[in-house]
C-alpha cells in the first residue's frame, strides 16, 4: 500500500442540528464521529508524515480525537481562513452556535518526525467563500511549500489537483480507503 508523507482532510462531519439551511447534510453526505474515527487513515501514513484536517469550533474535540484515533500528535494549528463574501466586500457570515461563523482551522498534527522545509508560511489565509464548504485552493499549494513536494493525498476531495492522490465520493479515487467497520451512508 501507498504510504503519504502528506494528508490532507476536510472531513464531512455529521452535525446534530437536523436539516436547517446551510447546514452540511443539505449539500453532501455526512458521517458520525465513530464512522470517521474508523477510518484506516494510519495505514496509509508514512512513518514521518504532516496531518492536515479541517475543523469547525464546534467539532475541535471530535478533530483533536480523530487526530489521536489516527495515530497522529496535534501540533499547532496549522491555517486559519477567514472567510470574505464571494465579492470580497466585508467578512462572510456563516451559522453559529453562540456567535456567526466566519473562520475556519485547519489543524496540524504529525506522526513521527517530518521535516518542515519553508519557516516563511503565514497561518492566516483571508479569501472568499466559495461554494458549501469548498476550502482555499491556496491551501494546497502552501502546505507542499511547508513540507515538500511529497508523496501526497486529499481524503474526501470534491476535485483533483495536479500531485495529489484523492479519495472521497465526489472524484474518482486514487485508493480504496475500506472503514474497520461499516461505510459511510446518510
Amino acid at each position: 500500500m501507498k504510504k503519504y508523507e502528506l494528508i490532507y482532510v476536510d472531513p464531512p462531519w455529521r452535525y446534530r442540528s437536523g436539516k436547517v439551511q446551510g447546514a452540511a447534510i443539505n449539500h453532501y453526505a455526512t458521517m458520525s464521529d465513530e464512522e470517521l474515527y474508523q477510518l484506516p487513515v494510519a495505514e496509509i501514513a508514512a512513518d514521518n508524515c504532516v496531518l492536515l484536517l479541517w475543523a469547525t469550533f464546534p467539532k475541535l474535540p471530535e478533530a483533536l480525537r480523530l487526530i489521536e484515533a489516527w495515530g497522529f500528535q496535534y501540533k499547532t494549528v496549522g491555517f486559519v481562513w477567514v472567510k470574505t463574501n464571494p465579492s470580497g466586500n466585508g467578512f462572510f457570515l456563516g451559522l453559529g452556535w453562540w456567535t456567526r461563523s466566519n473562520a475556519e482551522i485547519c489543524l496540524l498534527a504529525v506522526r513521527g518526525k517530518p521535516k518542515r522545509q519553508c519557516a516563511g508560511i503565514s497561518q492566516l489565509i483571508i479569501s472568499p467563500r466559495e461554494r458549501h464548504s469548498k476550502k482555499p485552493d491556496i491551501v494546497r499549494d502552501l502546505a507542499i511549500s511547508l513540507v515538500g513536494d511529497v508523496p501526497r493525498i486529499e481524503l474526501f476531495a470534491r476535485e483533483t489537483s495536479p500531485g495529489w492522490d484523492v479519495w472521497g465520493n465526489e472524484v474518482d479515487c486514487s485508493i480504496t480507503l475500506t472503514q474497520s467497520e461499516g461505510d459511510a451512508h446518510e
